[in-house]
């Protein structure tokens, strides 16, 4: 499932190319053909992310609302202006496709080459005809195709403009709120760094987890605690806290539930900036390179299951815990 950090890319790309144009909204599969009705021929005035959740807001005070949950994918095609962080990880998350984002040297300032050995950054005000997949990992694809492309699979929504054609297929939530039900949803959600990196977050995150007696590795998962962090991000908080998953919340020291609150703001910025889940500080030179690149070179204990920690050599353990898979160290995180 997208964790955090795609659905702020996902909605970065809405910013730059549909938000102050006229939108034509279809239903190529017909599920969604009512809510289709009520935004066509709207302009897209607003995109906005909060954790999971996307809201695309329209003329007439009304907004769509997209949980792309484990399935869901958007597929944008035509002149796309790419954001600068789109274009830095090549048009590739990396959150699952091993291929990763290939840097030009060793610090995320380098320079980063697109397919043809340029440099990507250079053309980032100029329109792009290309096919972009946005989900769990980005894919760029040919542009042997007339604009706009025929509807592919099961597409739930279609947003057109002029220029650019987004489809949504395989959503586990798609419809239309008015102002109120958009601000009933966001206020069930927890604080979200990117958004929200204030004091006021911060204390909202912390009561809310030291009053908790559910395990730590639980709540963070609670996208009503804190908005975003999916498996992923949740085992790598814990091991860098050196935090026992299963501690109750209220049992964890104040100061770490605070350090978790800024790690995660951290550890978003650059899932969002790069397109990479990294999660491992000070790499240097080829190291840094390699993680950029592959996903098992950038993560502490993600899908490490059976292999030794890299800290301290005992094998990381995997176990099944709220029907989701935990991965963490015993040894480091006792």
């Amino acid at each position: 499932m997208p964790e955090g950090h795609s659905v702020h890319r996902i909605t970065r790309q809405f910013e730059r190319n549909f938000v102050g144009r006229v939108v034509h909204v279809s239903s190529p599969q017909g599920r969604f053909a009512e809510g289709a009705a009520l935004l066509d021929g709207r302009r897209m005035t607003d995109a906005r992310a909060v954790g999971k959740q996307m809201f695309l807001g329209f003329e007439g005070d009304r907004w769509l609302r997209v949980h792309l949950g484990i399935y869901g994918a958007w597929d944008f095609a035509g002149d796309i202006l790419l954001d600068p962080t789109i274009a830095s990880a090549n048009g590739r998350m990396g959150q699952t496709n091993m291929r990763g984002t290939f840097l030009d040297g060793p610090n995320p300032d380098a320079v980063v080459l697109d397919t043809a050995g340029e440099n990507s950054l250079t053309s980032i005000g100029a329109p792009r005809r290309t096919r972009l997949r946005m989900a769990e990992s980005e894919k760029e694809g040919d542009t042997s195709w007339s604009f706009p492309p025929e509807p592919v699979g099961q597409v739930r929504v279609r947003l057109l403009t002029d220029t650019v054609c987004a489809d949504l297929r395989g959503p586990t939530a798609c419809e239309v709120l008015d102002p109120a039900q958009v601000e009933a949803v966001v206020a069930k959600l927890g604080p979200d760094p990117l958004l929200d990196d204030s004091a006021e977050a911060e204390e909202r995150f912390v009561s809310t987890v030291r009053r908790k007696p559910t395990p730590i590795a639980l709540l963070l998962m609670d996208q009503n605690v804190v908005a975003g962090i999916g498996n992923v991000y949740r085992a790598e908080l814990l091991f860098r806290a050196g935090l026992n998953p299963h501690t109750p919340g209220r049992l964890v020291p104040e100061e770490t539930v605070r350090e978790l609150w800024h790690d995660w703001g951290r550890l978003l910025r650059i899932g969002v900036e790069t397109g990479q889940m990294m999660t491992m500080d000070g790499l240097e030179g080829e190291a840094y390179r390699a993680a950029m690149a592959n996903r098992d070179d950038r993560h502490w204990v993600y899908k490490r299951e059976g292999l030794p920690c890299r800290v301290c050599g005992t094998n990381i353990v995997l176990e099944e815990l709220g029907a989701r898979k935990l991965y963490w160290c015993p040894s480091c995180q006792a």
